[in-house]
């Protein structure tokens, strides 16, 4: 087989077989393929895209160039959900412990934040001692025992991703949904969960900037984890203002934790109980939504689910004493409250430039090198559609250094004003399978 060949193939927009797919695959991975044929692939696939086959045979093939995580030894059907990204998403530390607490085992990997704020690995470290990176042994040992375990990725998963999405990420070749799809599911097949929620986000700072291009990623996603016989579901959910109130590391486990005492911000709390549904009746826990709410409110209210979080910490080498004193939390020397200049209705919040400005006080990452600052970031104290006086307070800012007047200028260009009524849009736009 000549790859070349291959190339003209896809340029001539014919469809490639599952042998052509895999002798790509094992090139890369050997790298007995050169970089800038890859690339050439690449772009012949931005430019005349892949069918239902080709993205699934792609999935498999990067799913199988390393490890793959088997479950298998478990008892019961095992779950993963996984979020496209967000600012203030911190959707698996209150969702992951509620739907434990209700009897559905969750093994998690998820990853690190670049850019905007830290992800969810990111996060859990604000919690002393806590253990990211447990063997795979260890893993499987604890979603057998405790019933969750969120960790960083184990081993030598999905090579190949790590390999393409370096070429993309630098030949102008990641904005392909076939691309993005294979390169999602390939690490969630790979860690060997038995059912898949994916929260699909939308708008400004997502990767998807409409609701049509996030519902064709979504559907992508899902003909992939169905097809490789995986129970796969989406939410496509708005991310055209941070979900919750807080962007920042430990700021986000205490919102997290006041969620799981039922106290969260009403948006949030709303998005953690019709994911943990879906993932209930994925897992044959229950049958019906209603069901499936009145066990999540009763984890939730008899206290479990906090303290299936709890248990998860201490699993994972946590100071469980930061969760019942959230004051011992990493935090900022400073809190700034920032007022409102004019009255009116918030019409925008604008989430990416929010994310940015939470990065520069620290929480997140410019580069790979950048070291996170658990303590810093933001809590916004309004929402879309929320009427505002002048002197109100819209944020507050946890920072270490003095805010420079160019950073609390873009933050108060970051919430726009309107004395006009606001329609506010439904977080969940739609819920696929």
């Amino acid at each position: 087989m000549h790859f070349v060949d291959i190339i003209n193939k896809k340029k001539d927009k014919k469809a490639l077989t599952h042998e052509e797919i895999q002798f790509w695959i094992d090139g890369v991975v050997s790298g007995s393929i050169p970089d800038y044929q890859t690339s050439s692939l690449l772009m012949a696939i931005v430019l005349n895209g892949m069918n239902e086959d080709e993205t699934a045979y792609l999935a498999k093939a990067m799913m199988n160039s390393g490890d793959v995580i088997d479950l298998t030894s478990i008892p019961g059907i095992k779950a993963d959900k996984h979020s496209t990204g967000g600012v203030g998403d911190k959707t698996s530390m209150a969702l992951g412990p509620m739907v434990a607490a209700c009897g559905l085992k969750v093994a998690k990997m998820s990853g690190r934040g670049l850019g905007h704020t830290g992800g969810t690995l990111d996060k859990l470290e604000s919690i002393e001692g806590f253990n990211c990176f447990l063997s795979e042994e260890q893993f499987k040992k604890q979603v057998e025992e405790v019933g969750i375990a969120i960790i960083g990725q184990t081993g030598d998963l999905v090579p190949a991703d790590k390999k393409l999405y370096a070429l993309r990420d630098v030949t102008g070749t990641v904005n392909s949904i076939p691309l993005i799809a294979s390169s999602i599911m390939s690490k969630k097949l790979a860690s060997g969960s038995d059912t898949i929620l994916l929260d699909v986000k939308y708008g400004e700072g997502a990767f998807m900037h409409n609701v049509e291009d996030a519902t064709e990623l979504a559907n992508e996603m899902i003909k992939i984890g169905n097809n490789l016989g995986r129970n796969t579901m989406a939410m496509i959910t708005d991310m055209n203002q941070p979900l919750g109130n807080a962007i920042g590391n430990s700021l986000e486990i205490i919102e997290a934790i006041e969620t799981l005492k039922g106290n969260g911000p009403k948006d949030f709390t709303e998005l953690c109980m019709q994911a943990g549904e879906i993932m209930l009746i994925q897992g044959k826990i229950t049958q019906t939504k209603e069901e499936a709410r009145k066990m999540l409110m009763d984890a939730v209210n008899s206290g479990r689910a906090f303290e299936k979080f709890k248990e998860m910490v201490k699993a994972q080498g946590g100071n469980t004493a930061m969760l019942d004193d959230t004051s011992l939390l990493p935090k900022s020397k400073f809190i700034t409250e920032i007022k409102a200049e004019r009255e009116g209705n918030v019409e925008v919040l604008h989430s990416e430039k929010l994310g940015i400005l939470a990065m520069h006080l620290g929480a997140g990452r410019a580069t790979k090198e950048d070291l996170i600052n658990h303590g810093v970031g933001l809590k916004i104290n309004c929402k879309r559609g929320d009427k505002i006086n002048i002197g109100d307070t819209i944020c507050y800012v946890y920072h270490d250094e003095d805010l420079k007047e160019e950073w609390i200028k873009e933050l108060h260009e970051a919430f726009v004003i309107t004395n006009e009524d606001v329609k506010v849009n439904p977080l969940i736009e739609k819920i696929l399978k």
